[in-house]
């Protein structure tokens, strides 16, 4: 019997509602995992080889990838340190990102088409990966506003092609109640707006209308994560951030993403990426010089 897919939590560039990532380093601390989320994803594999499973669907490819998964689709990650590719460059956002009427306009009508389709899987095939691939890897250099318009104009031209491949002959139906999402949802967006502060285990029961012994068997089933570490993940991911893009101290760092002890969270960045905060803003420093 296959493992039911986990809930992943996404969080959106800062600033932006996209998130936008360039994975070059396989980081055998965190494993590809059978997983599903809210957002639609796109993926772009720059060279290498590897496998897809994609809701029902298991097939291998060679020189890149250029792959949609729709919101909902259980898949896998798509390279590891045997894939021997450039870099994995992944999109991912809610269908709902720019209001939920947007894509019902009249010149959107293609792209929801594309959305629709996606739900299934999509891979592109040779032409389109060579000509979208480099405009996907083009958003990691663009401002917000300029990615967001770029994101447009990718969608339409996915949409518009036709050397491409539908992965599952039918819709996958998700192995999860649509009240989980739901409540997952509630929980994400309550951390999202509150984690600078300490979450108790009490508050956060109380707002899924649960026990905290319940809620913390949930919540570890349906995330292979505690609590806490969601809580200490998000807030590490936020802190990645403002290392990149703000001229904040170490230290202001710390405690703006609700960490309230500098060693700790120095303990932790380094579990969660393999590096210090120093070594991390040294290192992001002179890849944008």
């Amino acid at each position: 019997m296959k493992k039911k897919p986990q809930f992943e939590s996404i969080a959106p560039s800062h600033g932006s509602s996209l998130s936008v990532n360039n994975f070059k380093n396989f980081n055998a601390e965190n494993p590809a995992s059978w997983h599903y989320h809210p957002e639609m994803e796109i993926v772009y594999v720059n060279g290498g080889s590897g496998k897809r499973h994609i809701g029902n669907h298991i097939s291998y490819y060679n020189d890149g990838d250029l792959i949609f998964i729709g919101a909902h689709l259980p898949h896998f990650g798509f390279t590891d340190r045997l894939t021997e590719n450039k870099s994995e460059v992944v999109i991912q956002a809610r269908e709902d990102f720019l209001g939920e009427d947007f894509f019902e306009a009249p010149e959107m009508a293609s792209v929801k088409r594309l959305l629709t389709r996606s739900k299934q899987g999509i891979v592109f095939h040779d032409q389109t990966k060579e000509t979208i691939g480099p405009k996907i890897e083009g958003l990691l250099e663009l401002s917000n506003f300029d990615r967001l318009i770029a994101f447009l104009e990718i969608l339409q031209e996915l949409a518009e092609v036709e050397d491409y491949t539908i992965l599952n002959v039918e819709n996958v139906v998700l192995e999860s109640k649509p009240q989980d999402t739901a409540r997952l949802d509630t929980i994400y967006s309550f951390v999202s707006e509150h984690f600078k502060r300490t979450i108790s285990l009490e508050e956060i029961s109380d707002k899924v209308s649960m026990t905290e012994q319940a809620f913390s068997r949930y919540f570890k089933n349906k995330t292979g994560k505690t609590f806490t570490q969601f809580v200490n993940e998000y807030r590490l991911v936020h802190a990645s951030k403002l290392l990149a893009e703000e001229h904040l101290s170490i230290t202001d760092v710390c405690f703006e993403c609700g960490f309230n002890n500098f060693s700790h969270f120095n303990k932790k960045f380094k579990e969660f990426t393999g590096k210090s905060p120093s070594q991390y803003r040294n290192e992001i420093k002179k890849v944008l010089v």
